[in-house]
């Protein structure tokens, strides 16, 4: 019985992983999809971050100091040159996602 009950709960922290890593993918293919043309390498947001940063940290995917929050903040009200992003196109769960991908996890 113990053993069936070790198996189960390893299945269930194998699934939890999966999943984990799953949103983490859709969040980077949303980012690409959603967010790569303006703050991707070569984007109008990269450029323009970069005069006030280290050209390298410039792209947000290069980023290790974003919070999730901040990224959904600064995605819905707009920050400087760039326009907010409005729910119709981009949707709570998919900027969610977006933002937890950025933020590599801090909330």
């Amino acid at each position: 019985m113990r053993r069936v009950v070790l198996i189960g709960a390893a299945t269930v922290l194998t699934a939890l992983t999966l999943g984990a890593q799953a949103a983490d993918l859709d969040g980077k293919q949303l980012f690409h999809r959603k967010c790569a043309m303006c703050h991707g390498a070569v984007g109008m947001g990269t450029g323009l971050a970069a005069r006030h940063m280290k050209p390298d940290l410039a792209p947000l995917e290069h980023r290790n100091n974003l919070s999730a929050a901040y990224v959904e903040q600064a995605a819905r009200i707009g920050v400087l040159n760039m326009p907010p992003i409005t729910r119709g196109d981009v949707s709570d769960a998919q900027l969610a996602s977006i933002a937890r991908y950025l933020s590599k996890g801090r909330p």
